[in-house]
């Protein structure tokens, strides 16, 4: 093993790597394949903890989060090594992760309404808008929208069945009047292949997902046609949608239901302190008491 792509072409023959679930084989390769270019060859004895540490800084300028699953996959790769004797140390369990800040932006309706009216009016952006749209209904995160496949679709009962790849909860949600015109349409357009929404374009001839990576980038370009804040990111969208439901009044078990969280202590950071949270309270309140 001469470099980290010896290591991780490696640890692809493993059991452990066959046995992952496909989408998750996709988010492991794509972030291999980045630390891997990274990496630019150098060699597994010259990869030391200050070498990994110096990696790791620089990977959180382009984003904490990020920064933080290269190096859950760097560890994972030469954990491997370390079992197969390939090298005696792993350099990047001497490093320490950051914390990364909760965050609490949500978009507006207006927000929302104005980036799926720019998105869905082109065909080359249309499927980000659909990613979206359903990112921001159904309450779920990114990954599982862009992931989405045409078999969790059930158009006879208007319903949409996901097992969420975080935590594995599967959740049942009924898909709206709007959307269902959509995902229809959607369907005579692209039910030819496995993804609900792919990238738009064949590369070699197949139809891909859109990366966690590539993803973002082109939602801020709709962002920006929209005149959008530049503090708002697509991965909000599954907050906005949970804070509404809180807003509505949904009790924590039926938005856990929907969001598919297995802890209601998980719920607490969608919960703010809005006017609309605190008027429904006060109101039911007074209704109570009347």
């Amino acid at each position: 093993m001469k470099n980290f792509s010896d290591l991780s072409n490696d640890y692809k023959k493993t059991l452990e790597y066959r046995s992952l679930r496909p989408d998750t084989k996709v988010q492991y390769d794509y972030h291999i394949t980045v630390v891997s270019q990274d990496m630019n060859g150098t060699r597994l004895k010259d990869i030391t903890p200050l070498f990994a540490k110096k990696m790791y800084d620089g990977w959180c300028e382009r984003g904490v989060s990020f920064a933080n699953h290269l190096m859950s996959v760097a560890r994972i790769i030469f954990n491997h090594g370390v079992r197969m004797e390939h090298v005696t140390t792993n350099p990047f369990d001497k490093v320490k992760k950051r914390n990364t800040q909760s965050r609490k932006v949500v978009w507006t309706q207006e927000d929302v309404q104005q980036f799926l009216s720019v998105a869905y009016s082109d065909f080359s952006t249309r499927n980000i808008g659909l990613i979206a749209q359903m990112a921001y209904e159904w309450c779920q995160r990114l990954g599982d929208m862009r992931l989405l496949a045409w078999d969790s679709i059930h158009f006879d009962k208007q319903a949409v069945h996901i097992e969420q790849s975080k935590r594995r909860a599967e959740v049942f949600l009924p898909i709206s009047d709007d959307l269902c015109d959509m995902l229809k349409q959607q369907q005579d357009d692209f039910g030819f292949q496995e993804y609900v929404a792919p990238r738009p374009y064949p590369l070699q001839g197949v139809y891909k997902p859109y990366s966690m990576y590539k993803l973002p980038r082109h939602a801020r370009k709709i962002m920006d046609e929209a005149g959008l804040s530049s503090e708002l990111q697509l991965r909000d969208l599954r907050r906005t949608g949970t804070t509404e439901m809180v807003d509505a009044g949904v009790s924590i078990g039926q938005i856990m239901s929907v969001t598919g969280h297995a802890n209601p202590q998980s719920v607490k950071p969608y919960m703010k302190h809005t006017f609309e949270s605190a008027n429904y309270a006060l109101t039911k309140r007074r209704n109570h008491g009347s």
